[in-house]
């Protein structure tokens, strides 16, 4: 009986201790996470200026964002559009990054560091840095341009080169992105390469048929991270050009922080917030769901 009564009591006490040592996590998951997320959806069905009590209006925020408002559309183009070209972007020279820092050269730890830090650093300075950078009229970018007898564009201030030039400048951040690839290109077995030498491979037909084929699933895992992340885009936008010229760097986040904050529409913000979430996670799932097509894992189908 008393055997009994300790096995009950050591069931008991390892749980408990458990959930006793998580316990700061999960308070923090439910008050900061778990907590924000349904509150925004609720509100999402009410009208709220931040200072009367919140009105319950039911799909009205949906119907006003998708038959009325017409920065809703725009807003999703232009984000549709950065993250249809900077993900490949990013993907390509976080991949070129990687490739180059996988080199057994003197000094590669350094170099490794220099192209890492930039990811690190704060957005809101950066951003500054690209103003002056990109300033049509004393900038960095068209001195260089008028050196070569090249004018330069109006960069940020013209509508047409604004938001390519902002994809341009958010590749800053690919360092985590190239460092995740390093670390999956020193798990390829280098009987591989070998093999491919002996055979007389090329350096371009070893990185087809070996260096990406092993490399799948990292590229599955930086692909995701990085739609998410580019979905998510909007210090660059509201420090560099606040949604202009012409609303040509109007991006989602940006539009949905106007109204939280500029415009007093917290409910129609939570709207749009749900309609960004529905979009990245579909885009996110089919993307894992394509996996299957194209993602080599060894040992495995």
């Amino acid at each position: 009986m008393q055997e009994s009564a300790v096995r009950r009591s050591r069931k008991w006490r390892e749980p408990f201790t458990f959930y006793l040592l998580i316990s700061p996590w999960l308070i923090g998951l439910v008050c900061f996470v778990l907590g924000p997320v349904i509150a925004a959806f609720v509100l999402g069905f009410f009208k709220w200026d931040l200072i009367s009590p919140p009105r319950f209006i039911g799909l009205q925020n949906y119907r006003e964002m998708l038959f009325i408002d017409p920065l809703f559309k725009k807003s999703l183009a232009v984000t549709l559009i950065y993250v249809g070209v900077r993900v490949p972007l990013a993907m390509l020279t976080a991949l070129w990054l990687a490739l180059m820092m996988n080199q057994k050269v003197p000094g590669i730890g350094l170099f490794r560091t220099i192209y890492y830090l930039p990811s690190v650093v704060s957005g809101v300075a950066v951003s500054m840095l690209w103003i002056w950078v990109f300033n049509p009229n004393f900038g960095l970018m068209n001195g260089l341009l008028n050196l070569v007898g090249l004018p330069g564009p109006g960069w940020f201030s013209s509508p047409d080169w604004a938001l390519p030039t902002l994809i341009v400048t958010s590749l800053y951040t690919v360092g985590s992105a190239a460092v995740i690839f390093l670390a999956g290109l020193k798990n390829v077995p280098e009987h591989l390469y070998e093999a491919a030498w002996l055979d007389g491979a090329s350096a371009w037909r070893q990185l087809v048929s070996i260096t990406l084929p092993q490399l799948t699933p990292t590229i599955l895992f930086n692909l995701i991270m990085t739609i998410i992340s580019s979905f998510q885009a909007f210090t660059e936008a509201l420090i560099i050009t606040n949604g202009g010229p012409v609303n040509s760097t109007l991006l989602y986040n940006l539009y949905l922080y106007q109204n939280a904050f500029t415009y007093s529409k917290l409910g129609y913000a939570c709207a749009l917030s749900w309609i960004m979430v529905a979009i990245t996670l579909a885009l996110a799932l089919y993307t894992l769901k394509s996996s299957s097509k194209w993602v080599y894992y060894e040992g495995g189908e």
